[in-house]
């Protein structure tokens, strides 16, 4: 993963990346995306939480660039906001969720910085998901933990069955 020359904050927000990067400090940082165990766990959450999205009075949207500080622009895998919150083409305001899925490259140490950002910024409830190690890590700025069974929220109540989440993981993963 390389880092792009140093730009301004005012360039960044005009140039469209594909796929969209972050922008930490004057740098462009890629972030690792596309990958098809990568895709496949943001689409099945995405679905998961869009299933919920009337009751629960929330928005789920992928991919959306938050401004988590003067200097630093995020992009989380899935992000979920309430829907009292306020529209932005790029977030100023923290949304409720933000959802992060490893790739095969990705280091927790290196997440543990975005998360610390996410939380910072004011972002209620963050997950970290590894679909290759099966594993999930929930975070709130009170505490942190090892997900073993639910991801959970309250105030919206989500609840997300780690089980069932892996299940229609292999499911969608079926090769022919």
């Amino acid at each position: 993963m390389a880092a792009s020359t140093a730009i301004s904050i005012e360039e960044y927000l005009r140039t469209v990346y594909r796929p969209d990067r972050d922008y930490v400090d004057g740098e462009v940082i890629e972030r690792n995306v596309g990958e098809f165990d990568h895709s496949t766990i943001q689409r099945v959450l995405i679905r998961r939480l869009c299933e919920l999205e009337k009751s629960l009075s929330i928005r789920v949207l992928p991919e959306l660039r938050m401004r988590v500080s003067a200097t630093r622009f995020r992009i989380p895998d899935v992000c979920v906001m309430l829907k009292s919150q306020r529209r932005e083409s790029v977030l100023t305001q923290p949304p409720f969720l933000c959802i992060e899925v490893l790739s095969p490259e990705d280091r927790m140490s290196r997440f543990i910085q975005r998360v610390k950002e996410y939380l910072a910024f004011g972002v209620t409830y963050v997950w970290v998901i590894d679909a290759e190690t099966r594993t999930a890590y929930a975070y709130t700025k009170d505490e942190s933990h090892e997900v073993r069974d639910r991801l959970t929220t309250e105030s919206p109540s989500i609840s997300i069955s780690l089980a069932e989440l892996f299940a229609e993981f292999d499911e969608v993963s079926k090769t022919e």
